[in-house]
């Protein structure tokens, strides 16, 4: 293994309001996420079993809305991985900045 990285001071890292910020924000974004595809993923159900006149309501053929929304949920989740990817990276950035600014 190669030593030519500088080790980090945690407990100096830990302490940078910069960094508890950027945890912060991070917790927020993970949980904010978390909650809309729960609800997105169990609306189906939900919907399904309480309002199953809409749900069996044909699109086209004998596509109905609950198909479409089954469907949608697989798209939701690339796009929800796609989203987290780009805000992910933007997140190692500024830790990279605040672990530049400790070592």
């Amino acid at each position: 293994m190669q030593e030519n990285k500088r080790s980090v001071d945690w407990d100096r890292l830990e302490a940078k309001p910069e960094f508890r910020a950027l945890l912060g924000r991070k917790a927020s974004f993970i949980i904010k996420a978390t909650i809309f595809f729960m609800a997105y993923y169990l609306a189906l159900p939900i919907l399904v079993g309480y309002a199953p006149d809409l749900m069996k309501k044909k699109v086209f053929g004998e596509v109905n809305i609950a198909y479409l929304f089954a469907l949608s949920q697989f798209f939701m989740a690339w796009i929800m991985a796609f989203v987290y990817v780009r805000v992910a990276s933007r997140w190692d950035r500024e830790a990279a900045a605040v672990i530049a600014d400790v070592k």
